[in-house]
């Protein structure tokens, strides 16, 4: 007589299995080539008495946009909140810890709470992580906060202070007026010297990828604090909290944040796909072991 028992229970549906070393692995190497590939471009490359002529006219070119929408006030957002010292601070701290530490924690929880969509979340991040590199190569692009800092001399200096351009001066003004708080009132890190310094793209701001990022984490949380309204309020609050940081510190214009989000679309729409490309043949697989396991599918 043969004992059954010992046969493992056939499963109706498949299970979505994950590995949390694999994923670490692959968060890990996909960081790698990020910050490799990321900071090949834009300011890494500016030495001497350089000027960044490009990223300085992508920077017009997006001033004259937003003028053109009656939508160009960062400037004086900015200076409503410089008088409240303990708030930029804030919003520098939160700047540069927030968006690596929030997503790390969002991408944990929809490993342990939404497995049978992680891998698309993950997917998505990783395509959104990588059109906004193609971004920064294409597109560089000067912050607002480096508008009117010196230009490069020396080896020192990433600001478009020397370029000449009607902008400037648009309405009889000597400047653009963007104060870079981080450098004012100081954060968590220093662009002026350092490791950051000298390897780190300032120019790396079309799309914003805090915008992307924040964005990605409320897409993935939403589902799972619904039944909570003030958890709820949290995730909606956090992107746009971001977006007032990046203005906030100067760190991008407000249409970086619409660049950020655009990626993040089409981020939805690469990653989607490898995701059902990959589900479908997993459930082909799955489909294939039933049949050919006639005794267990009748359990």
């Amino acid at each position: 007589m043969n004992d059954t028992s010992l046969e493992v229970p056939f499963e109706k549906e498949r299970e979505h299995r994950t590995w949390w070393w694999k994923e670490v692995l692959i968060v890990a190497s996909f960081y790698f080539l990020y910050s490799l590939t990321r900071n090949r471009f834009g300011s890494i490359h500016i030495r001497g008495d350089d000027q960044p002529v490009h990223a300085f006219s992508n920077a017009v070119k997006i001033i004259q946009l937003e003028r053109a929408l009656g939508l160009f006030h960062e400037e004086t957002i900015q200076q409503w909140f410089l008088p409240y010292t303990w708030f930029i601070q804030f919003m520098n701290t939160y700047y540069g810890t927030a968006h690596f530490f929030v997503t790390i924690g969002v991408f944990i929880i929809l490993y342990r709470r939404r497995k049978g969509v992680f891998s698309l979340y993950r997917n998505v991040l990783a395509a959104t992580t990588g059109l906004a590199i193609i971004g920064f190569a294409l597109f560089p692009l000067m912050p607002p906060r480096l508008l009117d800092a010196p230009c490069p001399k020396d080896g020192v200096g990433f600001g478009g202070a020397c370029l000449i351009s009607e902008v400037r001066t648009f309405n009889g003004a000597q400047n653009f007026g963007f104060s870079d708080t981080l450098k004012e009132f100081g954060g968590p890190w220093n662009f002026e010297s350092g490791g950051i310094a000298k390897t780190s793209n300032q120019y790396a701001a079309m799309p914003s990828l805090h915008i992307a990022w924040a964005s990605w984490c409320a897409f993935g949380m939403w589902p799972l604090v619904r039944k909570r309204i003030w958890i709820r309020a949290l995730v909606l609050l956090y992107p746009a909290l971001t977006l007032l940081g990046v203005v906030v510190t100067a760190n991008h214009f407000w249409i970086d944040g619409v660049g950020g989000l655009i990626a993040l679309g089409a981020g939805f729409v690469l990653g989607g796909s490898v995701y059902h490309f990959n589900e479908r043949r997993l459930n082909a697989q799955f489909e294939h072991y039933k049949a050919h396991h006639p005794a267990h599918s009748q359990r």
